[in-house]
């Protein structure tokens, strides 16, 4: 396979990665299990971005991008719902909307298939690397391996689904299993009977973020890795070749390779990376509430209603929407009040339990739904790795793993170049 080398030759024995999400902190695993000397800086605190606060889903059966036939028109009639599923909150804001031009511009089944097969691949290869690492490391986060439940509570649904489900499984192997409205209730207890029905992928996984991101800090520690917090990026130092520190508001860090994994502000480096990085925030909601007497067995995705649902040892979570409203960090208690309905629909104890967190993040969205993973063309010795859309936590191991034989000159486990920024041109 193709690997993007430096073409200097240099081993890059200190690399800086900037970003302490769980695309940084992989990063910072493979680079170091390589034998680098890694540091992370992030502007906040590791782990407590997008990585924190997320549904937890590994999940294989998210293969397909969101450039799907009829997306646009969707997006469009959201214009006019402040509580629609797939919002965009109307702004003047250029950016976003030739943003929305290129997403609209890929909304075929061509599109759609073409880019589910460089998703595909770093899906499977994660949940792969999840198993070695989980068998390796001394992680603790409520790491399970039921699957993924899609529940429907009209047959219009169910069917609909189908044909995702039969997609899937012809062209792209996937397993899954169909069950009728009985067989349904029969498998998760704590639905309410009367749905649909649903699908079971049962290649999926779960687990708890926070408690993902708290191990990933205490085993990257543990190998040597430094982590910076509340340490600001101001710029890249150049010399006349070459990046050769990075700025911050702590004083400059001297390093051979540089990774920006920055997740959704990684357009506000682009004068610094020397290119332009197509990515809009896409705001995602959760809510996470005490253990209740009924606790579902399975992780759940109620895809009529845009709602999932992910069991915890001590609690459980509510999340997903989408909402382009660019930096806004407001918690729309109209948009957390969604979640909390459009769960009642199917589970058969209502999610009135005691709130332990709300919380927002912003998902990094490329308009093909493909991560970027790269060198940037402006810089030689940085390269850039964000843009994981919806699957950050599912794609972590394989583009932290690609990551460290790029900048270590080998061939890399996937081929690399769909996934390079100069797709966009």
């Amino acid at each position: 396979m193709i690997s993007e080398a430096s073409s200097t030759g240099n081993r890059h024995d200190r690399v800086v990665i900037v970003g302490g999400g769980v695309i940084g902190a992989a990063c910072a695993y493979y680079l170091a299990r390589d034998g680098r000397h890694v540091t992370i800086v992030d502007r906040n605190e590791f782990g407590r971005g997008c990585s924190h606060g997320n549904c937890g889903f590994i999940s294989p059966s998210h293969l397909l991008p969101l450039t799907t036939p009829g997306a646009i028109g969707t997006a469009l009639r959201s214009l006019f719902s402040p509580t629609a599923p797939f919002r965009i909150k109307p702004r003047l804001d250029p950016t976003l909307w030739w943003w929305l031009l290129q997403f609209g511009r890929r909304c075929s089944t061509g599109h759609m298939l073409r880019n589910a097969g460089p998703i595909h691949e770093m899906l499977k290869s994660s949940r792969r690397l999840f198993d070695e690492l989980f068998a390796a490391e001394p992680f603790q986060c409520d790491w399970e391996t039921r699957g993924l439940l899609f529940a429907f509570q009209s047959l219009a649904g169910l069917e609909h689904h189908a044909e995702t489900a039969k997609l899937l499984h012809e062209q792209f192997g996937l397993a899954v299993e169909r069950f009728d409205g009985a067989g349904l209730k029969q498998l998760e207890p704590t639905l309410k009977a009367g749905l649909a029905g649903g699908f079971l992928y049962p290649d999926d996984a779960h687990l708890r973020p926070d408690k993902l991101m708290s191990s990933w800090r205490s085993i990257l520690l543990a190998k040597g890795v430094t982590i910076r917090d509340k340490c600001v990026v101001e710029r890249l130092i150049q010399d006349p070749n070459r990046t050769v520190a990075l700025g911050t508001s702590d004083g400059d860090i001297p390093a051979d390779a540089f990774v920006i994994a920055t997740g959704a502000w990684t357009p506000q480096l682009n004068r610094e990376l020397g290119c332009k990085v197509p990515i809009q925030p896409g705001k995602g909601y959760s809510i996470t509430l005490s253990r209740p007497v009924q606790c579902p067995t399975y992780p759940m995705m109620f895809e009529e209603h845009r709602v999932a649902v992910t069991p915890f040892q001590a609690g459980y979570r509510l999340g997903s929407t989408m909402e382009f409203a660019g930096y806004d960090s407001t918690l729309d208690r109209r948009r957390l009040n969604y979640l909390r309905e459009g769960a009642s629909h199917y589970l058969q104890e209502s999610p009135t339990q005691a709130v332990e967190e709300e919380w927002c993040g912003w998902r990094p969205m490329t308009y093909d739904s493909v991560p970027i993973i790269g060198r940037s063309p402006g810089r030689r010795n940085v390269w850039i790795a964000a843009g994981h859309n919806m699957l950050g936590v599912s794609m972590s191991p394989a583009t932290g793993l690609m990551i460290a034989e790029m900048i270590d000159g080998r061939p890399t486990s996937i081929h690399a170049e769909p996934y390079a920024l100069s797709r966009f041109g």
